[in-house]
């Protein structure tokens, strides 16, 4: 088809984007805040959704071709479709167009075409938003007797979760939450705030769930930003393809694990291979599983802060920060000018003072217990 316009690429696009970031965040809270028919409620969902979709643009690679970025822009949608109803997908289009108008109004070379790559964009946007909710809608079952058997379930979690006492029923809380809620694997992973990286804890092929661990991608962020549960029927462009092979994921289902604002980790529920379709009911119901393990673990911290206190020496409390920051003995022997079997014998004692299996627990006993923050 033949266009009256100089059409922009995908990198141009993005290199305009970055070049004039800081006008187009100032345009969105302006835009934001000025509008008059916003209720609090609204201003608060559309800000969290503008901005977690500005972060995904100047944060693409510019590299990708077509279907990648566009695969990226479908991955974003389903981290954001437990978050955002019509309503607030709607006026999250309209207050980013408005800023982004803006500025163009004020740029003159290849305005228009870059605005005409923004409306591509958003036509990729609602078809797949659009797409996501038909794919939702529980259109076989009696809505009340879906809701009904949901409470069942969460009922049921209620009741598990008051037998239990500690982080040391935690195995045992996620292999019935399998039961449950009818999941075939639930993999819990565990998050360090400070240092932004994660590791797993508990799942079934334990040694393959504690060989992840690292600083957490981009794409992981969404999760944390909106503190949601996110479903994806294709994982390839949010999981890396040596851990979808690893684990044997088709779909998947993140799960933040929170309490008051603070992240604990997530959840990942899968079927383990099989490709399946999750509802929007169905994420607002693991949205709760998630509230209340979150719940579970704070009060399992506070009651460590009743426990003794564990006392360590300067050269284990050395070495804790170093097992916590990930580096193996001969990595800690190199930096503490220590032998492979000195340094050995010292994560041995903090395995004994921490009662700790490995040292992936040892990490955790430490961060439950205040040893580390």
């Amino acid at each position: 088809m033949n266009r009256f316009y100089e059409e922009v690429t995908f990198e141009q696009f993005i290199i305009f984007i970055r070049s004039h970031q800081k006008q187009i965040e100032e345009n969105m809270n302006i835009y934001l805040n000025l509008e008059s028919y916003f209720s609090e409620q609204d201003r608060k969902i559309t800000g969290i959704i503008m901005e977690s979709f500005f972060k995904l643009l100047v944060s693409l690679d510019l590299k990708m071709i077509k279907d990648e970025y566009k695969r990226s822009l479908a991955t974003w949608m389903h981290t954001q479709i437990s978050t955002m109803n019509a309503k607030h997908f709607n006026l999250f289009l309209v207050t980013f167009e408005k800023a982004f108008i803006t500025l163009i109004a004020n740029v003159k070379q290849n305005s228009f075409s870059i605005l005409m790559f923004l409306l591509s964009i958003y036509s990729h946007l609602i078809f797949t938003y659009n797409k996501m909710v038909d794919e939702t809608e529980d259109l076989r079952t009696s809505p009340d007797l879906i809701e009904v058997d949901r409470l069942k379930q969460l009922d049921k979690l209620n009741k598990l979760l008051i037998s239990c006492s500690g982080e040391k029923d935690l195995p045992f809380i996620l292999k019935q939450c399998e039961e449950i809620f009818h999941y075939k694997r639930c993999v819990f992973y565990a998050y360090i705030p400070w240092s932004q990286q994660f590791y797993g804890v508990i799942g079934a092929e334990l040694p393959k769930v504690q060989s992840m661990k690292g600083h957490i991608g981009a794409n992981m962020t969404a999760v944390f930003h909106t503190k949601k549960p996110i479903f994806l029927k294709d994982p390839h462009t949010f999981v890396k393809e040596e851990h979808i092979k690893l684990f044997n994921l088709s779909s998947v289902i993140f799960v933040p694990i929170v309490h008051h604002n603070q992240v604990y980790g997530w959840l990942t529920f899968d079927q383990m291979g099989v490709e399946f379709n999750c509802s929007k009911g169905e994420l607002m119901l693991l949205d709760q599983v998630g509230k209340r393990i979150g719940l579970y673990l704070s009060r399992s911290n506070d009651d460590s802060i009743r426990e003794p206190k564990v006392h360590l020496t300067e050269r284990e409390a050395m070495i804790l920060d170093l097992l916590a920051e990930g580096y193996d003995n001969k990595k800690m022997g190199e930096l503490l000018h220590l032998s492979e079997h000195t340094i050995r014998d010292y994560v041995g004692s903090l395995m004994t003072k921490l009662q700790a299996k490995n040292r992936t627990q040892v990490v955790a006993s430490a961060f439950r217990l205040g040893l580390l923050i």
